[in-house]
Formats: structure tokens, sequence, C-alpha cells
């Protein structure tokens, strides 16, 4: 159902990438399912135990900066982590009509940001697949600050860089822990994705409004 918002009341428009303008099965098959068989072939072990090694690990860090870091999983599993992450590149997809709703977000003239806890490299496999610099004014990833957007200076960082007013400023993630960073923050306007992985079933983001596509707030004016 289509979703109210006010675009009068806003002038800037904070995009995350993965789960968001894109699809997460990338993300999720290539740390659930292809990572724990490279890492099984590596070490000699089966791929059940593999992803419970694999999955203690990766809660260790949930929320941290690491948690995004290819570098840091490059030393930490002591695989090339980039280099796999090109092996399955071509899964890299948009969500449904996340392009149609950047053409209009710059056709109303809305300035618009992304705003991601990606690693630099994986932006760069991502931008190399989809080519959606075109619609942005600026692209940021958490790693340039040091800080994650769980955290409130990654906000305090942002802020001071782009100089955007949090009273007219929305913020779209599928991340309900970075949707609540942003709102202790003061960002007024602020959306969760409903299916951020095509391949997954949907799920609330309560207390949040939710958007299911894209469409439902690309109103004709």
């Amino acid at each position: 159902m289509p979703v109210s918002l006010d675009w009068s009341a806003i002038d800037t428009v904070l995009l995350d990438m993965d789960g968001t303008i894109l699809d997460l099965h990338y993300d999720n098959f290539f740390w659930l399912q292809y990572l724990p068989g490279a890492f099984a072939a590596k070490n000699n072990i089966d791929e059940q135990e593999s992803r419970e090694i694999l999955k203690a690990k990766f809660d260790s860090q949930k929320g941290k900066l690491n948690w995004y870091c290819l570098d840091y999983w490059t030393r930490e599993l002591d695989l090339d982590i980039v280099s796999l992450k090109k092996e399955i590149e071509h899964k890299v997809a948009f969500r449904p009509k996340a392009v149609d709703f950047l053409k209009y977000l710059n056709q109303i003239q809305k300035r618009v940001i992304l705003a991601t806890n990606a690693h630099q490299q994986v932006l760069e496999i991502k931008l190399l697949n989809t080519q959606f610099h075109q619609y942005f004014e600026e692209l940021v990833s958490s790693h340039e600050f040091g800080l994650p957007k769980e955290e409130q200076g990654f906000w305090m960082c942002l802020e001071e860089r782009l100089g955007f007013d949090k009273n007219r400023t929305l913020f779209i993630d599928d991340s309900i822990d970075v949707l609540n960073s942003a709102q202790e923050y003061g960002i007024r306007f602020l959306l969760g994705i409903e299916q951020p992985d095509s391949q997954q079933k949907p799920r609330s983001m309560k207390p949040y409004g939710t958007l299911s596509c894209f469409s439902e707030i690309m109103a004709i004016e």
C-alpha cells in the first residue's frame, strides 16, 4: 500500500545500498553459501562445520565496522574475499523499481546520497555491475569515517561532510539497528525495506514505515 510522504518537506534523500537499492541476495548467497564452501575446501572440513565456525566469527563482529570490512575477513579467514566476491558478481542486481526511483528523485530535484556500510571494494564491484553512480551526488562508505552506521559518530561525520538538514532528510535502509541509530541522531523521515533479499520472505520493520516497492512513494506531482 502507498506510504504517505510529503516530498515538499524533504531536501535530501540518504539511501542504503545492499538490501535497499540492490538485492541483498548477492550478499546473503556469498556469506551464507559460497564462502562456507570455499572456507571448507581450504581447511579440509565439511560445509556444516565451516558454517558453524563462520557463524561464530560473524556473530562476534556484528554491528561493528569489521563485520563489513573485506580486509578484516581476508586476514581473519586467510582467503581472498574480493576475488571470491568477483566470482559471483553476475548475481549483483537492482531491487524492483530501484532505477525508476533514482530517476524520480533526480526529476523532482532532491539531493541523493548513498550511505552504505559496504567496504569500498564491494562498492566498486557493485558499481561495475550496475552503474548507479550517475544518480547520486555522493557515494559514502562508513569505512571512510571508521565508524558503521549503527554508531552515532557515523552520522556526525556524515552531517559534517554533507551539511544536510536532519529535519528535511529522508533515510531508507533495510536494517532496524541502523534506522534506530538514524532516529537517535534526529533524522526526521525514516523508512525500512520489507523484502531486501528477493529470495526470502518479507519481514516487519516496525516501528518504521515499510516499503515493499519504491513505486509506493513515487507520487505524481
